[in-house]
């Protein structure tokens, strides 16, 4: 059994934050691969299915991001699991908007839900670090995650959530590195060998080789018949 943790924070003006986007990403999880209606439990909301031969507990604390350690607490022990079960969806500055990387352990870089997750389970639990870029300054990181994502990041954002879905069952076999390929190819589908950029195109049709001029039938020069004597006899006429 696993368990997938989404860190966010509860209610509505929160809903589309830079900081909610691990609510968004199993919100996803459930409402593609069929998973149970979400109920409240261990101060949260909690789904569950299956993924693959896994089951799996999907889980989005309500306590607010800062105390998010206490509701995946409860889960953990309720369910008998260690830090090593748990996967834990959230925003991540330090990578640039639509990267995605996969973590085991380590700091917790200032993040709040992680900071509190830290305290109540250990660090030796799984993240999927989902970049959604820096402010530039570290002073305007807290007004910065609790924004709404942009509508030039509209894009980005499903194609990563949609990745995120298509690469759950991996995720929860342990297989990271087909999790990680399942988003790559959301993000960035191959190009179809059958098709040519237009700049190629145009670089085939110059290095085609120019058909030789055809001579015109009327500047053709006709034959001329005449003996030498009737010659000479015409340029005296």
């Amino acid at each position: 059994m696993k368990l997938f943790v989404g860190l966010g924070n509860p209610g509505g003006k929160y809903a589309r934050n830079r900081h909610n986007i691990g609510f968004m990403a199993v919100d996803g999880i459930a409402a593609d691969h069929g998973f149970a209606p979400w109920r409240g439990k261990f101060q949260g909301s909690v789904s569950e299915g299956r993924l693959g031969s896994e089951k799996v507990i999907l889980l989005k604390p309500e306590t607010f991001m800062n105390l998010s350690g206490q509701s995946v607490g409860e889960a953990l022990r309720f369910y008998k699991l260690e830090a090593d079960d748990v996967i834990v969806f959230h925003d991540e500055i330090d990578l640039a908007p639509g990267k995605l990387k996969v973590k085991t352990g380590g700091g917790h870089a200032g993040h709040n839900g992680l900071r509190s997750l830290h305290q109540h389970i250990t660090p030796d639990y799984h993240r999927v670090r989902m970049g959604v870029g820096h402010p530039g300054h570290k002073d305007a990181v807290p007004s910065y995650v609790l924004k709404d994502f942009a509508k030039a990041d509209e894009g980005w954002l499903d194609d990563m959530l949609r990745g995120v879905s298509d690469g759950a069952a991996h995720l929860a076999d342990g297989d990271t590195g087909r999790f990680q390929n399942a988003v790559a190819l959301r993000l960035n589908p191959p190009r179809s060998s059958k098709s040519k950029p237009k700049q190629v195109e145009a670089q085939t049709e110059a290095k085609k080789p120019t058909p030789p001029a055809q001579p015109n039938q009327q500047d053709a020069p006709v034959s001329d018949d005449r003996s030498a004597l009737q010659k000479l006899v015409d340029r005296f006429r």
